[in-house]
Formats: C-alpha cells, structure tokens, sequence
C-alpha cells in the first residue's frame, strides 16, 4: 500500500500488482530467480574451467596428430593404440554403466514416489526436453571444437602473410569468425530454445500440479536420467561403428582380429562375477544350511567360469602401449605405498600431540612444514640426499654401516629382486617397486604426513572426551578405547583422508617428475608423467588427451569403489 499527498492530506494509493510475482508461488519464484542469478558467476567459472577443458580433451583424444599439428579424426583409435581392444570392452562398458544410472535414477524416483504417495510421471515431459537440450547443447560443442582448433593456424598464416593487427586482436577476430558460422549459431539457438521451452513447461507444471518439496528433485532426476540415457545410446553407436571399422580395416590389410570374441567374453566374466559376489552376499541370510550351502557353492562356480573367462583380458590388452601399462603400475606401486605410511604414522603423531604434552604446538608446525615446503625445491634436496654416488648423504651412512652404496634414484630393479638376490628371477609383477620409485615413496609420505596429521587431530578434537571417562570406569584400557572409540569415531575422517590421497597419488606429478632419473628405465614414471612426455616430449596431444581421459576414468572407478566400501564402514556418530 503506497501514500500521496493530497491538498496537505496522505491518501492510501492501491499499488499496482503483478500477479506473476505475487503470492506464495511469486515468492518462491523469486527465490529461484535470485539463486539461480547467484550460481550463474560460478557456473560460467565451472563450465570455462572445467566442463569445457574436459569436452576439449575428449574430442583432443579422438584426432591422430604429431609434432604439434591438429590431426585427422581417428575415433578409437589413440586408446586401442594405449589399451589395446580392451578400448572397445572399456566403451560398451561405459554406455551400461550410463545406462544403468539412468534407470536407477528412475527406480530411486519411483520409489520415493510410492514412499510419499505422488504422481510425478508428468514431470517426464519437460525432463526430457531439458535433457535434450543438454545433449543439444553437447553437440553445438563438438561442432565448433574443430573451428577453434584451427584459429591456431589461421593465426600463423595471418603472422606470415604479414598481419599487423596484435595476436590478442587477431584471435578476437577468429572467434568472432567462427561465431558466425550459420550452423554452429543455429545448433546453439537451438539447444538454448529447447531449453527454454524445457523450463517453461516445468514451471507451468509446478504452478498446475500438487506443491511438494520434492517437485525440483522429480524433475532433475528425469533430466539425469534422459540425459544419461541419450548419452549411453551414442557411446554404445560410436563404439559400434569403430568396431566395425576395425573389422573393415583388418579385413582390407588381411588381418584376423577377435575383438567381439573378447568383448563379449571378458564381459560375460565380469557378469559372472557380479552373480557371484550376489549369491555370496546372500547366502548369509538364508534360513536354512542348505540353501545357504547351495549358493556359497554356486558363487564358488562363478567365481571360477569368471576368472577364466576373464582370464581373455591380457589377450585383449596385449596390443596396448607398454609405457603406459608400466606408468599404470608405478602408480599403483605409489598409491599402495604411501598411503598406508602416511595414515599409520600421521595417526601415532596425532594421538601423541592430542595428549597434553609440552611444545606441542611446535611440534604441530614442524611436521606441517614439509607440506608446505616448495615441491620442486624439497624434490632437488632429496635428488641430492639419495644421489647414488659414494659421498652422497644416504650413502655415507649406509657405507659406513658396513653395508655397500645404492644407486637409489638411478636404480631400476625391483626391491624384492633386490633382497632375494640376482641368484632368484622373480617376474617382473613380483619384483616390486624400484628403489628409485621407493625414493619417490619416501618423499610422498615425508610430504604429507604433516597434512594428515593436522586432519587427523581435528578429527580427535571433534570426539567427546566423556566416552573416554566412560570406557575408563567401565574398565577399558587404552588400546580397547582407540579400538571401540577412537577409530570408528575417526571413520569419516579416514574416508576423507583416503579419497584425498587415492586421488592425490594417481594424479601426482610435480616430485616425481623433479625425481625420476633417465638410469632408472622407467620405473619411476607414474600415469601423470607417461602422459606429461607424449604431449610434451612426443608432442602427440591427441594421444596424451587420450590417456589422460583413461587416467580420469581409473580415478572415478577408484573413487566410486571407495564409496561403496565406506558406506556401511564410516560411522558418523
């Protein structure tokens, strides 16, 4: 209600409403509209920093190129080239596991549907085109990937034909240019229309349909699920058709190749031995000995059908890239190295500094500071300690131990070949880390033991001190309640810790790269460093993208295996 003065007099002046704005559905609007325009700065940021670099990377790996020229398309082709067939098992794998989500989207739907007694199924219809839309949006991405490829050389010609204008400028043109391309604006209107009319019809269902706090969560897990749906059908079309050019291909040179022998082998294990872990994993709640006898014997069965059937996997990755599988297993060497160090010796230094000790403050800054210490700075200190020559620190006190001089970073054998002696040939799976890799492992686990322990001490402080009095009157001593109190009430900063350094370690690339050696042969190069010298030593940038969306995959699968490990693990209080 507004006021306006009249002959000296306020008079009540009904204000004019709008009634799109007005009421509870208004307000709510509103609060959309104004949180939507606060995400909006961030999801520009994710989308430039983040979705964009990771689309680029993906269509980087399918083009054949070297010594920094763009490249032809070549699908498949950089990932067979670095796993062999097992690229055509991995990309029908990966269109089951999206459409799997899809449909366990729609399940977990259903359910809470059923749960709250609703009828969301309406809400399918704007799903589907907001999903569309993305999956629009996606393939104005891949059109104009390749117009942005070549601003690279439409640069480098204009410098040679003598252009004035300054590079900053010339590429403002060149984008410019390739914005004005009919069919990538077309494809982007498009995806931006579809859009629109996606969001439309879902307000106006919300507006017409039942309110329930629920609504948004219906409509973004239709979306997922048509979204996820659309892009399980094209992987599962484009490794379709790159099977089938591989046939053609083989066929024309006089090759004979089984790759749908192995496909379907290798997956028909890995069925078996979901079947099985599922028989295993209910055999304990049958109710009598029997059947609980029956399926611990057919999960028995599977187990064996699946490992010889998925015994077919070295075969389908004997074509792979040996440099690649070695960097894969140096890094599965660090990761099972460091992080169990880290957490066993950050959780005795945590437990110690918990107690109320003098200086323990200093101590907490001193076993943080080699987190904080400069990488490449503190990785040139340990190249220098653990120098494989004779006056080398390391070196010197191992000599005068009475024990002979290592090579240490420059040394490429095993050190399990190293302890059995050269009178055993142990093979090469079984010979363990090389102690220029362990030099490697002692340096990550030196780097972040501070940084665990900070973590950790803050997960003690979080505990109440009033379970400990209990279990003291109660009789428990100090190891019971580290047992029963400590460790389970740490879990969720355990799982924490553990997601961080699975991922840290397979992504680590700064030390290793200062540390590794040419006379090691290798056997220090993890995941990150193969795909840091095909780009930058090989310059083979389609192949390096190739093998980094490989790395990208191999972290997400550990990831969501740690998840599924902690669920009934990690107890929150």
């Amino acid at each position: 209600m507004a006021t306006q003065t009249v002959d000296g007099r306020e008079t009540a002046v009904d204000r004019p409403k709008i009634g799109f704005f007005e009421g509870k559905r208004g307000r709510k609007f509103r609060e959309y509209f104004l949180a939507y325009a606060m995400l909006l700065p961030a999801f520009i940021i994710i989308f430039t920093f983040g979705i964009f670099p990771l689309a680029f990377s993906v269509y980087q790996s399918t083009l054949r190129g070297l010594n920094k020229i763009v490249g032809t398309y070549d699908g498949l082709g950089n990932y067979v080239k670095a796993i062999g067939n097992l690229a055509y098992v991995l990309g029908f794998w990966l269109a089951i596991a999206f459409l799997f989500l899809a449909v366990r989207a729609i399940l977990n739907t259903r359910q809470t549907a059923k749960k709250f007694e609703e009828r969301p199924w309406l809400f399918t219809i704007p799903g589907l085109i907001i999903g569309s839309s993305f999956a629009l949006f996606l393939r104005w991405l891949y059109m104009i990937l390749p117009e942005l490829l070549g601003i690279a050389d439409k640069m480098r010609s204009a410098k040679q034909s003598g252009a004035e204008e300054p590079t900053s400028v010339l590429f403002r043109q060149f984008i410019g240019e390739v914005w004005q391309i009919p069919e990538i604006q077309r494809a982007f209107w498009l995806s931006v229309v579809v859009l629109i009319v996606g969001v439309a019809v879902a307000y106006t269902l919300q507006q017409r349909m039942h309110s329930s706090p629920r609504n948004n969560g219906y409509l973004g897990s239709f979306t997922q699920s048509v979204a996820l749906t659309i892009g399980a059908v094209a992987l599962f079309w484009f490794t379709w058709t790159q099977v089938q050019a591989a046939y053609v291909a083989a066929i024309e040179n006089g090759e004979v190749i089984d790759i749908w022998t192995q496909v379907v082998t290798i997956s028909a294990g890995f069925v078996l031995l979901g079947l099985s872990w599922w028989l295993w994993s209910s055999a304990s709640h049958r109710d009598s000995n029997l059947s609980t006898f029956a399926r611990l014997a057919a999960g028995a069965i599977l187990i064996i059908g699946a490992w010889v059937l998925i015994a077919e996997l070295p075969n389908a990755a004997a074509g792979g890239d040996e440099d690649w599988y070695l960097g894969l297993l140096n890094t599965v060497y660090y990761s099972a190295g460091s992080i169990p160090f880290q957490f066993a010796i950050s959780l005795m230094l945590a437990t110690f500094l918990f107690q109320n000790i003098k200086g323990k403050t200093l101590f907490r800054i001193m076993y943080f500071l080699p987190y904080i210490t400069p990488a490449v700075g503190a990785a040139a200190s340990f190249r220098i300690i653990f120098s494989g020559r004779v006056d080398a620190p390391i070196n010197r006190i191992i000599t005068s131990l009475g024990f002979e001089k290592l090579n240490w970073l420059n040394e490429p054998t095993g050190i399990f070949q190293m302890i059995v002696g050269n009178n055993v040939h142990l093979p090469a799976w079984a010979s363990g880390p090389s102690l220029s890799l362990v030099v490697i492992i002692i340096f990550g686990v030196w780097t972040y033991i501070g940084f665990n322990t900070v973590i950790f001490l803050a997960g003690l402080g979080a505990i109440p001190g009033e379970l400990y009095e209990a279990a003291s009157i109660d009789g428990g001593g100090r190891w019971s309640q580290f047992r029963h109190i400590t460790l389970p009430l740490l879990s969720p900063t355990i799982y924490f810790l553990t997601l961080y350094a699975v991922i840290g370690t397979f992504k680590a690339f700064t030390h290793i790269y200062v540390l590794r050696t040419d006379a090691a042969l290798g056997t220090a190069d993890t995941a990150s460093v193969v795909i840091f010298d095909a780009m930058k030593r090989d310059t083979r940038y389609g192949y390096a993208a190739a093998l980094a969306v490989l790395l990208l995959i191999i972290v997400m699968i550990l990831t969501v295996v740690n998840n599924r490990i902690a669920e009934k693990r990690v107890f929150y209080g």
